[in-house]
């Protein structure tokens, strides 16, 4: 049987530079980050003190007072940036079989706050007082089923959560849902939102975000040799797949087309990646092979890029293990140097990303990029952003646990 091909119609996005396309992708374009210092909680005590919040961000035009209450911040998200999505894509569901448009959607921690505040009650007021919400608040396939209710859609629906991959796995199971013929179209991506005490002191604890605390706006510097790690962010990002043929009946506007998807994983350690790239290197062949995709013709891959010491060395090494001397032709670029480390949201944010770079034909900047980094050495597109017609773009995303995924998008 052909596979079906695939397209983005729509995006959707909440994140801490932007609320809306527009806004982000201005940002991005703009060099523009919003680090600052920690809002939600009393930070003093811990080893870092800033993060990447979403700002000015109102739900109540999608949810009574009553379900805002129950409803956790991760899956605010998520609606929001899905109605947004919806609304970009001009699609018409009243018009549609919404039997045949499904949700796959991401999260790496889900409703953290609702723990954190229930486990409070529990030990201060015992059993009774722990709300009958508490379950459905928490677990994080909500997202996608609360996505399903507002909308309407009745197709495949599913859950990943693959920790800072879970955004890319969701949108590359949702494009096989579409390629095999089960779905005319999805709406896929990751969200969270977990700058809580417990979630933002386990990473201080980990020693894995940055300690720059005098200095937030240049705190997230991928690539950069004085990197000290990743600045916790928030916030969704969703896209519209497509089958072709349906979005070209319609009159859609195509952002690009989706042509690839590779995982792997690298059983090597709970947190690190494989210090040889091996797992990387894997799995962006795999994606490769999938799209079909020749070395020469990519043009820009975001990067996972996280600001971590070991992370951005090991991406690197796979990207040359991979490309070779082509490596030196192409942007290993990192948006997460303007919106943070959104963890399982990531991959939905930054696959958005590549679908408008090439849609505009505009490389983002990786930005505070000041000191080169030898074992960094592939072109980052510093600090400014790069106008060029692109063809092909890989979005990579790696997740505690070893879990990698690459997404390929083509120029269409």
């Amino acid at each position: 049987m052909d596979k079906k091909r695939v397209v983005v119609t729509g995006i959707g996005i909440i994140s801490p530079i932007g609320n809306s396309k527009q806004e982000f992708w201005y940002s991005l374009c703009e060099g523009k980050g919003n680090a600052g210092y920690v809002s939600y909680f009393d930070a003093s005590e811990f080893t870092s003190k800033i993060d990447a919040e979403v700002k000015n961000f109102d739900p109540s035009p999608h949810f009574n007072p009553k379900e805002l209450r129950r409803t956790e911040k991760f899956i605010q998200f998520a609606v929001c940036a899905a109605k947004s999505a919806l609304e970009d894509s001009g699609l018409s569901l009243e018009k549609e079989d919404v039997n045949k448009i499904g949700v796959v959607i991401g999260s790496g921690i889900g409703g953290l706050s609702m723990i954190e505040n229930q486990t409070k009650i529990y030990f201060e007021k015992g059993p009774s007082r722990i709300s009958p919400f508490l379950i459905p608040m928490l677990i994080v396939n909500m997202a996608p089923g609360q996505v399903s209710i507002s909308l309407g859609l009745k197709g495949p629906n599913s859950c990943v959560a693959t920790a800072c991959a879970s955004g890319g796995h969701a949108i590359g199971d949702a494009f096989k849902v579409i390629q095999r013929g089960d779905a005319i179209a999805m709406f896929a991506g990751g969200t969270e939102s977990s700058i809580t005490p417990l979630g933002f002191g386990g990473f201080c604890a980990a020693k894995a975000l940055t300690k720059r605390n005098d200095d937030p706006e240049h705190a997230s510097r991928p690539f950069d040799k004085e990197r000290d790690g990743f600045l916790m962010g928030e916030g969704s990002g969703i896209v519209v797949l497509e089958e072709l043929e349906h979005a070209k009946k319609r009159g859609a506007t195509i952002y690009a087309e989706m042509v690839g998807y590779g995982m792997s994983g690298d059983a090597y350690h709970m947190t690190a990646p494989c210090p040889d790239g091996n797992g990387g290197a894997r799995c962006i062949r795999a994606c490769l092979d999938d799209a079909g995709v020749n070395l020469e013709e990519v043009d820009y891959i975001n990067a996972h890029g996280t600001s971590t010491l070991m992370n951005d060395r090991v991406e690197t090494m796979a990207v040359k293990t991979v490309f070779g001397d082509q490596a030196k032709n192409l942007v290993l670029g990192s948006t997460k140097s303007m919106t943070g480390h959104l963890l399982g949201a990531a991959g939905g944010v930054e696959f958005a990303a590549g679908a408008l770079a090439i849609k505009e034909g505009v490389i983002p900047p990786t930005i505070n990029y000041e000191n080169p980094d030898p074992e960094c050495d592939l072109d980052c597109a510093p600090n400014q952003a790069r106008k060029k017609e692109i063809n092909v773009v890989l979005s990579n995303s790696l997740g505690f646990g070893g879990h990698n995924v690459t997404l390929g998008l083509r120029k269409f």
